[in-house]
C-alpha cells in the first residue's frame, strides 16, 4: 500500500497515518475487524470497529481506483496519445470521476455529429472560432464549402463547427466537474405522473407533482421516488435552473462579445441541453442513489444491531406456542439449551371444550418440563392466544412474553432448519424458533437472511451487495461482541466468529459430533483445516465453559494465557483465586507485564475479563406485557395512552407494537418535544415506549401515534432560506418564496394522507 493512499485515508477519516498504516498491514496478515479491534490495541491505537471497518472499505474503494487507473493507462498507450503530461494528470487523479472525465476525449466513442464533422474537415474552422478572437465566422466558413464533403453552404459549415465546439466543451474536464456541483448543490429533484398512471399508481400520489432540492432530499424519498419510475408511475428529474447552468458555461468558455464569441455561446448552449444535461444527470442520480442507499443501509444496520443485541431470557426452559385460530395453536416444549423436547397442538379459540382441554396440555407441559417461561408468538392470534394462558393456573413463577415472530416462517422452511429438524413439521420448527428467540434472540437471528427479520427502510431498493456487506458486518460485529460457547453454538453461529466462516464452522460442528465436546480451547486445532491463522482470529471469541482451563470461558485471548499465569504465579494462588478474588487483583502491578508488544490497553482489557469472564454486554432481560383488553384497532380511541415496543426506526419515524396486530406510526413530528433530526438518536429497536393514540384509520388499515408530552403540537420548524438568482426579478422571487412555502407545508401532511413524508424540510 503506497503512502499516498495511506495518507489519504489518514486525511479523510481523521486517523493517525501510522494507525492506519497498522490496520492495513494486519488486514494483509489476515486480520478480522473484530480481532484488530478487541486484540491489537497497542498496534492501531485502539482503533473501534467502526474506525477499522471504515479504512478497510476505503482501502477497497482506492484499489478499485487504481485498478481502472491502470486500465485506462493501457488504453491511452494502445492509441499512442500518451504523452509524459496525460499521465502525471492520471496518476494524480483522487476519484474515479476524475479519472473517467480525464478520459472521456480518448474513450473509444461511435460516430457523432462532431466526429462527422471532423470527417467533413471543419475542426480548423471551430478551432479558429474557440479563439474567439476578431473574425467574421460566416465568411471564414466559406471556404469550407465542399459539395464533395457534404458541406453546401457557410451555415452547414458552422454548423459543423458548433457541434465540434458542444463535443469539447462536453468533454472538458472543468466544466462537467463545475456543472456536476451545481447539479449536487442547486438541483431539484421533482417527480411527476406519467399520464394515465394515476388511479393504479396511487400509492405514489404524494409524489404526483413533487419537487425539492437535491442537496436535503431525505433518503426515503429518494428511493421512494425511484421506486415509483421503476414501476413506470413515475418520471423523475435531477436537475438545477437551466439558465444557471448554461451562465455557468458561459464563464467558463466566452471571451469577450464578438461575432466568434456568439457561435460559442450556440455550441455551449447545445452541448448543455443535448450532451452534458443528460451525461451529468444520469450521474447525479447515481450519486443520489448512492448516498439515499448509504442512509437507508445505516438505518438498516442500526436496527439490525439493537434486535441481535436484544436481551435475552438466558438458559431458561421454555413452552413455545405460535398461535393461530382455524388451524390451532402450534406447541413446543425446549429445555434450557434450546433442544427441542415435545410439541402439540391446541384448539383454544374454536369452543369452549377445545379451551378447556388446550388448558389442560399446556399445565400438563409446564409441570411435566419444569417451564420458566412461556413464549407466544406476536402473530395472528397472538394477543388472544396470550389472554387465554394468562388465564391458566400455571405453576407459579412463569413469565408469558409475547415474542416478535418476524421471519420465523422463513427460517421453517430454510435449509437451516431441514437440517436441524428433518422430521418435523414446518409449523412446529417454527414454533421452535420462536422460543429460541426468547432464549438467545442473538443465536436464532442469526440463522435469517437479515433482510427477512423486517427492521429496514427499501431494503429491497439499496445495492443489495452493499447491503449484504454491511449487514454481515453488523452480525460479525454482535456475534463476536457477545462470544460464542463452541459446545452449544449452531452451525450458523458459529459461522460468524472472526476467521471461521461456514465451512469451518461445520467441521466443528462435525468434530463435536464425533470426538465429544471440546474440553479446551487449545483442542479446536483437532478441527480439520483449522490452522494457527484462524485460531488466533477466532479463539478468543469462542468460550469453553466447565473446560480445563478457566480462561477458556472468558474473553482473555490464549495468546495472553502466559501473562495471566504470571500474575497468578507472583501472587501465590491458582487461576481460579486469581478470578474469583478481588482483593487479590488489585495488588496487580500491571506496569511488570509490560512488554514491546503488549501494552495497558491489553492489560486492562484482561483485567475486566478477570473481574467478570465471558461477561455478556447484552442487557438484562425485563418482561414486557401490552396493555389488557386492547386487541384489535377497533379498541383504541384518541388520546389513549398505551405501553409499545419498537419494531422499526425509519428516517421519519418508529413503528411501535401496542399489541393489536398493527404495529402504529410514531411520525418524526411526534417523537419528542424537540425538534428531531434523526430518529435512531433518541429511539431503538425494542426499546419499551408510553405512546399516545392520535388517530385511527380503520379503512386505511393506519394507526398514528405520538411520544411527545402534548401530541400533535409541533415545534417551530426550521426557516428555510430561499435562494434567487440575481437575475430574477422581486416579481419572480416573491413567486418562487410562495412556491417554496407551499412545498415546506406540503412535506409536513396530516399522518392519514401522508405517513411516509418528513416532518421538516432541512
Amino acid at each position: 500500500m503506497s503512502e499516498k493512499h495511506i495518507a489519504a485515508i489518514s486525511r479523510e477519516l481523521s486517523i493517525k497515518p501510522y494507525q492506519v498504516a497498522s490496520t492495513i498491514a494486519l488486514f494483509a496478515e489476515g486480520g478480522t475487524v473484530p480481532f484488530i479491534a478487541r486484540y491489537r490495541k497497542e498496534a492501531t491505537g485502539s482503533l473501534d470497529e467502526v474506525q477499522i471497518a471504515a479504512i478497510r472499505d476505503r482501502l477497497e474503494q482506492l484499489t478499485e481506483i487504481d485498478k481502472r487507473r491502470e486500465a485506462i493507462l493501457k488504453s491511452l498507450e494502445e492509441q499512442g496519445v500518451l504523452s509524459g503530461e496525460l499521465k502525471s494528470v492520471i496518476e494524480e487523479a483522487a476519484t474515479m470521476m476524475e479519472l473517467e472525465d480525464i478520459y472521456l476525449p480518448y474513450r473509444p466513442k461511435r460516430r457523432t455529429r462532431a466526429t462527422i464533422a471532423m470527417e467533413k474537415g471543419l475542426e480548423p474552422l471551430a478551432k479558429d472560432i474557440f479563439k474567439q478572437e476578431e473574425m467574421n465566422p460566416e465568411e471564414s466558413a466559406k471556404a469550407y464549402i465542399n459539395a464533395e464533403k457534404g458541406v453546401n453552404s457557410a451555415q452547414e459549415a458552422l454548423a459543423g463547427a458548433r457541434d465540434i465546439m458542444a463535443e469539447w466543451i462536453n468533454e472538458n474536464q472543468e466544466a462537467r466537474q463545475k456543472v456536476r456541483n451545481l447539479f449536487l448543490k442547486e438541483g431539484r429533484i421533482a417527480s411527476r405522473v406519467l399520464k394515465g398512471r394515476n388511479e393504479d399508481g396511487a400509492k405514489f400520489r404524494d409524489y404526483f407533482d413533487w419537487s425539492e432540492p437535491l442537496a436535503v432530499a431525505p433518503s426515503h424519498r429518494v428511493l421512494a421516488m425511484r421506486r415509483g419510475e421503476k414501476e413506470l408511475f413515475l418520471s423523475l428529474s435531477f436537475r438545477p435552473d437551466e439558465e444557471r447552468a448554461i451562465s455557468l458555461l458561459e464563464s467558463i468558455f466566452v471571451r469577450g462579445s464578438n461575432a466568434a464569441s456568439g457561435e460559442v455561446k450556440l455550441a455551449l448552449t447545445d452541448s448543455y441541453k443535448r450532451l452534458l444535461v443528460n451525461s451529468i444527470e444520469t450521474e447525479v442520480r447515481l450519486t443520489a442513489k448512492d448516498r439515499a442507499d448509504e442512509e437507508a443501509i445505516m438505518v438498516f444496520r442500526n436496527n439490525l444491531r439493537e434486535l441481535l443485541l436484544a436481551s435475552p431470557l438466558g438458559q431458561k426452559n421454555v413452552l413455545a406456542i405460535d398461535p393461530g385460530f382455524r388451524t390451532g395453536c402450534k406447541v413446543a416444549c425446549l429445555n434450557s439449551e434450546g433442544k427441542f423436547l415435545e410439541s402439540d397442538t391446541i384448539y383454544p379459540h374454536n369452543s369452549e371444550k377445545n379451551r378447556s382441554d388446550a388448558g389442560q396440555i399446556i399445565v400438563s407441559l409446564c409441570e411435566r418440563f419444569n417451564i420458566d417461561a412461556i413464549a407466544i408468538g406476536n402473530g395472528t392470534a397472538g394477543r388472544e392466544t396470550e389472554a387465554f394462558v394468562r388465564d391458566l393456573p400455571l405453576p407459579g413463577g412463569i413469565q408469558v412474553v409475547m415474542v416478535n415472530e418476524s421471519g420465523a416462517s422463513i427460517y421453517s422452511a430454510s435449509e437451516a432448519a431441514r437440517e436441524e429438524f428433518p422430521n418435523l413439521d414446518l409449523t412446529v420448527r417454527g414454533t421452535v424458533s420462536i422460543g429460541r428467540r426468547l432464549i438467545d434472540p442473538l443465536a436464532e437471528l442469526v440463522k435469517l437472511d437479515p433482510k427477512s427479520i423486517g427492521v429496514g427502510q427499501y431494503q429491497h431498493d439499496v445495492d443489495q451487495k452493499e447491503l449484504k456487506k454491511s449487514l454481515d458486518d453488523v452480525v460479525i460485529s454482535s456475534v463476536n461482541a457477545v462470544g460464542v460457547e463452541v459446545n452449544s453454538a449452531s452451525k450458523q453461529l458459529l459461522a460468524y466468529v472472526a476467521g471461521l466462516g461456514p465451512q469451518l464452522a461445520k467441521n466443528i460442528i462435525d468434530y463435536r459430533n464425533e470426538a465429544g465436546t471440546f474440553k479446551s480451547r487449545k483442542a479446536l486445532l483437532n478441527v480439520p483445516r483449522l490452522g494457527q491463522k484462524a485460531f488466533e482470529q477466532a479463539a478468543g471469541f469462542l468460550r469453553v465453559r466447565g473446560g480445563e482451563n478457566p480462561l477458556d470461558a472468558s474473553a482473555v485471548h490464549p495468546e495472553s494465557y502466559d501473562i495471566v499465569e504470571a500474575m497468578a504465579k507472583d501472587l501465590g494462588c491458582t487461576l481460579k483465586e486469581l478470578m474469583g478474588d478481588e482483593d487479590l487483583r488489585e495488588k496487580i502491578d500491571l506496569a511488570r507485564y509490560m512488554s514491546d508488544t503488549v501494552g495497558r490497553p491489553t492489560l486492562e482489557d484482561i483485567m475486566a475479563e478477570l473481574a467478570k469472564p465471558g461477561r455478556d454486554p447484552r442487557k438484562s432481560f425485563e418482561a414486557f406485557a401490552f396493555a389488557e383488553g386492547i386487541d384489535k384497532p377497533q379498541d383504541l380511541h384518541e388520546g389513549m395512552k398505551l405501553p409499545g415496543i419498537v419494531t422499526n426506526v425509519t428516517a421519519f419515524g418508529a413503528f411501535v407494537d401496542i399489541g393489536v396486530h398493527q404495529d402504529g406510526l410514531v411520525h418524526i413530528s411526534e417523537l419528542s418535544d424537540t425538534f428531531v433530526k434523526n430518529p435512531g438518536d433518541i429511539i431503538k429497536v425494542q426499546q419499551k415506549v408510553t405512546v399516545t393514540v392520535m388517530e385511527v384509520d380503520l379503512k386505511r388499515n393506519r394507526i398514528s401515534l405520538s411520544m411527545k408530552s402534548s401530541p400533535g403540537k409541533a415545534p417551530a420548524p426550521k426557516v428555510v432560506k430561499i435562494e434567487a438568482s440575481a437575475k430574477t426579478s422581486p416579481v419572480k422571487k416573491r413567486e418562487v418564496k410562495k412556491k417554496e412555502e407551499k412545498k415546506a407545508k406540503e412535506a409536513q401532511p396530516a399522518f392519514s394522507n401522508n405517513p411516509f413524508a418528513a416532518a421538516f424540510k432541512k
